[in-house]
């Protein structure tokens, strides 16, 4: 199998700078994702480091097993969020500054994902769309015990409260999540600011089309602006061909 992938990013209509970071290195077997959060420039500050150390990471692996694979993102998130806790040991003025991450990795036919915070993977398999991560979000947390409906989630005073993140606590757990893939497999990785401007039949529709990778993307990028554009925005595509 092969893999194409393909990575935009875009300010948003609301927001004066862009917190987002991503990486698409389908020749290094993953891609990653970065959502910043804190301020002040933090935000991108995190954001970066935790793509740079995806790369500093996997450079050095031309080739690994799924365990392997598995072993380096937990390797990633770790080093990553030591880092970001060292700059805010150095910036005080920083305190609050980390970020929501997705890493995917590709080992034979398997892939190995790493996700912490509420950025989202999905799944677009055979036409059906399914989201792989979990957020670790209030709201998340609400939903599963039935506190709130679906409907009250959408529009909910406390939407942007992140139970877990990349450089806020010396220890964060991390998902890790594996599984088979096949070809005609496409896996999107995006921030909150299409998902929550977004809904998942509309992502599903554009993913379902003819059109390439950087079509999709661009168009996702649209979707979300035409639905506020209240944050920034940005979309990992990798196709398993």
């Amino acid at each position: 199998m092969t893999i194409e992938a393909f990575g935009i990013t875009d300010m948003g209509l609301k927001r004066t700078n862009n917190e987002d970071a991503y990486v698409a290195k389908p020749e290094m077997g993953f891609c990653a994702l970065a959502d910043g959060m804190g301020g002040a420039a933090a935000g991108e500050i995190a954001s970066r480091v935790f793509v740079d150390t995806s790369q500093e990471v996997f450079s050095a692996h031309d080739q690994f097993s799924l365990d392997e694979g598995s072993s380096l993102i937990q390797k990633v998130f770790s080093l990553a969020n030591q880092r970001i806790l060292d700059h805010v040991m150095d910036y005080p003025q920083h305190k609050g500054m980390g970020c929501t991450a997705e890493l995917i990795a590709f080992a034979g036919d398997s892939f190995i994902l790493g996700h912490m915070g509420d950025s989202r993977t999905y799944r677009l398999r055979q036409g059906e769309l399914k989201q792989l991560s979990r957020d670790h979000s209030l709201v998340q947390d609400q939903l599963d015990q039935g506190i709130i409906t679906p409907e009250q989630a959408k529009n909910h005073a406390h939407k942007n409260v992140i139970l877990r993140a990349v450089g806020v606590d010396i220890n964060p757990a991390l998902d890790i999540i594996r599984g088979k893939m096949f070809p005609g497999d496409l896996f999107l990785l995006c921030s909150d600011g299409l998902s929550d401007m977004v809904d998942d039949d509309a992502i599903a529709s554009v993913l379902s089309t003819s059109a390439d990778l950087e079509e999709m993307g661009t168009e996702l990028i649209e979707a979300a602006k035409r639905g506020g554009g209240k944050d920034n925005i940005t979309v990992v595509l990798v196709l398993i061909e």
